[in-house]
This record gives structure tokens, C-alpha cells and sequence, in this order.
């Protein structure tokens, strides 16, 4: 994989208020011009309203979201007043299994995508049909992460960009063989879209272009980057 010299990354706005049903392709296709080779990072949040993911919840009663979020949750891992830190059904370790009540209407949360990969597909194949481009799609989520304070953007599902991208066996630039090295390019560019995303700036799309040809191709989060349980050190 050959490190490009620049990236453009700039986001889509002008989106308007998704509700169950919306074709996100459609919408996002119309307010940009898309080349092929471009990676298009959209935010679980419109992903989850457009598939009807969104469920009533008093924001005021500490115990009803912590119920929605182990109903959500295969495993509750940890547990810190009104935290818990869960394994949801698609393998991903996070809080309050990603129920979301930020940006959203009183009294609603957004749960999850179903199969979030599913959900990359489906815009990517949405935007090929009506801008007849070759693009990645990936569904982008916040997560924090052990050891370290703050949030950051991670993909969740993918569709035509590759998961991980695989150095092991390849020289490094000393000429020494690299024995460990994989690239979870997905995560990468799921945050540097974040950049110009914001967390409240209305900006759900973003487009990264001038990425390596190399990291395109067939991908999926959950086959590709979600550790398997038996490679887990820590649960």
C-alpha cells in the first residue's frame, strides 16, 4: 500500500431530516459529485433512522436506557453507575451497546444498524446505479477505546474498501521484513472524515479522495476487522 501525498476530504451537508425509509444513495448522490475510487463515510446515526432504527425512551430515566441498552447487548462487560460497557450482537465491544440519544428528537434513541456491512452495500450499490461511479461506502460510528480518554470515529460496516490492509511479509522503509503489521484502513479513514463531520455540525457525508487504489476492493467489518473471541486477550 503506497502512502498518498494528499487526501481531499471534505463533507456533504445540506441533508435533509432522515426518516425510516429515505434512500440515503439518492440523497447523497445529488449533492455530490462523486469520482470513482472516492470513499464515502456516512454516519450510523442517519443510517439508523433511515432503516427505522430508532425506538422511544424517556431521557430522563436512567433505568429504562440502561434496560434498552443490555437488551441490545449479547454480553455486559462492565458496569459503572449509568455506564455499561457491552458486546452487542455484531461483535463490537462499546458503551451502552451504541444506543444513541444525541442529535436525536425528545424522547428518542437510534439503535444500531442490524448488519451495519448490509447497510454499506446497499448505499454503495445505490450510488453506482444513479452516478454509474466505483465507490466504497463506509457507515462510521463513535466509540471510545480502553486505556485511552476521549472518542473517535470507526467504521462499522463497509462495502468496496477494504477492512484491513495487510503489510506482513513487506519491507519497511529500512529494508527490515515486517512480521505484525496490518492496517485497519477502514478505522483510519472513518476518522480523518470525522474532521469535517463534527459532532454537531449537521454534516452526516463526507467523501475522501485521493486514497491508495489498493485499499478499495471487497470488505467487511465484521469478517474482517471485529477480533474473534478466541484471539481476545481481555474479555
Amino acid at each position: 500500500m503506497e502512502v498518498p501525498i494528499s487526501l481531499a476530504i471534505f463533507g456533504i451537508g445540506g441533508l435533509p431530516e432522515i426518516h425510516a425509509g429515505d434512500d440515503l444513495a439518492s440523497m447523497i448522490a445529488a449533492r455530490a459529485e462523486l469520482l470513482s475510487g472516492d470513499v464515502v463515510v456516512v454516519t450510523q446515526k442517519i443510517v439508523s433512522k433511515a432503516e427505522g432504527r430508532i425506538v422511544a425512551v424517556d431521557p430522563d430515566d436512567s433505568e429504562a436506557r440502561r434496560e434498552l441498552a443490555e437488551r441490545e447487548a449479547v454480553r455486559v462487560l462492565r458496569r459503572r453507575g449509568d455506564l455499561v460497557v457491552t458486546e452487542t450482537r455484531h461483535g463490537f465491544i462499546c458503551a451502552n451497546s451504541g444506543v444513541d440519544l444525541s442529535n436525536m428528537a425528545e424522547g428518542h434513541a437510534a439503535l444500531l444498524p442490524v448488519d451495519p456491512d448490509r447497510s454499506a452495500r446497499r448505499i454503495r450499490d445505490g450510488l453506482r446505479a444513479r452516478t454509474a461511479r466505483e465507490v466504497g461506502v463506509i457507515v462510521s460510528d463513535t466509540f471510545g477505546r480502553a486505556w485511552r480518554r476521549g472518542v473517535t470515529d470507526i467504521a462499522i460496516g463497509s462495502a468496496g474498501v477494504r477492512g484491513i490492509v495487510d503489510l506482513r511479509g513487506t519491507a519497511d522503509a529500512m529494508g527490515h521484513m515486517l512480521v505484525a503489521t496490518e492496517i485497519c484502513v477502514v478505522d483510519e479513514i472513518a476518522g480523518a472524515a470525522e474532521l469535517v463531520m463534527g459532532k454537531a455540525a449537521g454534516v452526516p457525508v463526507a467523501v475522501v479522495r485521493g486514497l491508495d487504489p489498493a485499499v478499495l476492493g471487497d470488505g467487511s467489518v465484521q469478517e474482517q476487522v471485529v477480533r474473534p473471541y478466541e484471539e481476545d486477550l481481555f474479555r
